[in-house]
């Protein structure tokens, strides 16, 4: 089986969300953004099926979600998948924000960037209150190691 761990591809929280912005604003309107968010969710490593289950799952969220993390030389982890395609991409993009970042930058990396990018807010109420359930999960995480 492959690692359904996602690495890291920027330096740093910081970065992906700058890098996440800029990818975004390339595009014209909400609608195209969320194909993009869709795309992402698609490149997310396979998540395991035996983690599909009350245990892993992420409370909140309209879609099913489920989480995993591991902590690997001082880095903490995560997987992530939904059974919703948009909610997919929206667990890619916060697993690109966080994953392979020590606990330490995880909690002193504010959800908020999904407020200041427009996202919760173009999202329905629903989507957007899991979506940030799904980042609360993450700290929550985090705050435990």
């Amino acid at each position: 089986m492959s690692d359904p761990f996602l690495l890291p591809q920027e330096d740093s929280a910081a970065a992906a969300i700058s890098e996440i912005e800029s990818e975004l604003a390339l595009f014209d309107d909400w609608m195209e953004r969320y194909q993009y968010i869709i795309e992402m969710g698609r490149k997310l490593p396979v998540f395991p099926e035996q983690w599909q289950d009350s245990s892993h799952r992420v409370p909140g969220c309209q879609s099913q979600v489920w989480l995993e993390a591991e902590e690997r030389e001082g880095r903490l982890l995560f997987a992530g998948a939904s059974d919703a395609a948009i909610v997919q991409g929206l667990v890619a993009l916060l697993l690109r924000v966080y994953s392979g970042r020590s606990a330490e930058e995880i909690r002193q990396t504010s959800p908020v960037f999904l407020h200041d990018m427009g996202l919760v807010k173009a999202l329905s109420t629903n989507r957007g209150n899991g979506v940030e359930a799904m980042a609360n999960a993450i700290q929550k995480r985090a705050a435990v190691v």
